[in-house]
């Protein structure tokens, strides 16, 4: 699928990269269709970016790089909604925000985002009863000189 970014350029993105969120994303119902865009090789970055709108693009993380105490259940509910099966085909991504400094960048662990890989069905679950807040620091001791420096 050939999608346009403002940040990323023409993008040909192969099928296998490309989830729906049935129920769009917070902020985002209409939103349905989007590709996980690797940041590089070997990054834990990705970019998740609209199918149809060229100016939205998430920069997200696979949280349990940088948190390796994160953990929650996904609700029955949830599963349901994601076709669930068998947990092994769920990945789990959380959306970044970069401020002005790299090292305050954080991360959204209280709104994680579930994909299912073998059905391609994706959803931003808030969770309840958790520790966890929208403003995660990914580097509390500051950037790593070798961080985020996946190969492209």
């Amino acid at each position: 699928m050939v999608i346009q970014s403002t940040r990323l350029g023409q993008l040909d993105v192969p099928d296998d990269l490309i989830i729906k969120f049935p129920a769009g994303l917070p902020g985002f119902k209409d939103e349905t269709v989007f590709a996980l865009v690797p940041h590089g090789n070997n990054s834990p970055f990705y970019f998740l970016q609209s199918a149809y709108d060229p100016d939205l693009t998430f920069l997200v993380v696979e949280p349990f790089d940088f948190f390796s105490d994160y953990e929650f259940e996904l609700s029955d509910e949830n599963q349901r909604e994601l076709d669930v099966v068998d947990l092994s085909q769920v990945k789990v991504y959380s959306i970044a925000t970069v401020k002005d400094k790299v090292e305050e960048m954080t991360a959204n662990l209280i709104a994680p985002v579930i994909v299912n890989w073998k059905t391609k069905i994706a959803r931003q679950v808030v969770l309840e009863h958790v520790p966890y807040t929208t403003r995660h620091r990914l580097f509390p001791q500051g950037f790593p000189k070798n961080a985020g420096g996946g190969e492209k």
